[in-house]
């Protein structure tokens, strides 16, 4: 799923910025300079997002930029996430399945070195429209 959420960054006195998502109980992080603090920000927030789906929480809406109230010193930034590209990256282990093929199609493959493990896996991610 895609995801933009509005992130408040807050300079601290030792050049890192803290961060945090308003929207989402513990989600917040720190980066030791503005480019850091927005990398790790997504991934925070891929986190956050990530373990609300696996635990089929609700997904709190997104409050709109303009109405979070932040300090002087303080900024926003939309942050956009895919929990399915973060799923896919962290989630690469393989798990067995038993398929049954009739044994003509299984024989010609076969003669034709075909790898069924991969080639089960690039028909999953045609049909689930993923490639």
């Amino acid at each position: 799923m895609k995801y933009t959420y509005t992130a408040v960054f807050t300079p601290e006195k030792n050049g890192m910025y803290s961060v945090d998502f308003p929207d989402l109980q513990g989600c917040y992080t720190s980066g030791d300079n503005i480019s850091d603090a927005v990398y790790m920000a997504q991934d925070v927030l891929n986190l956050t997002l990530y373990d609300l789906e696996n635990d089929k929480k609700s997904i709190p809406k997104a409050t709109k930029p303009q109405d979070i109230k932040i300090s002087d010193e303080q900024f926003t930034s939309v942050i956009a996430v895919d929990t399915d590209v973060y799923r896919r990256f962290y989630e690469n282990k393989s798990v067995k399945k038993t398929l049954t093929i009739p044994s003509w199609l299984n024989e010609r493959a076969e003669l034709e070195n075909i790898n069924f493990s991969a080639t089960l896996q690039a028909a999953l991610k045609k049909e689930l429209h993923l490639v």
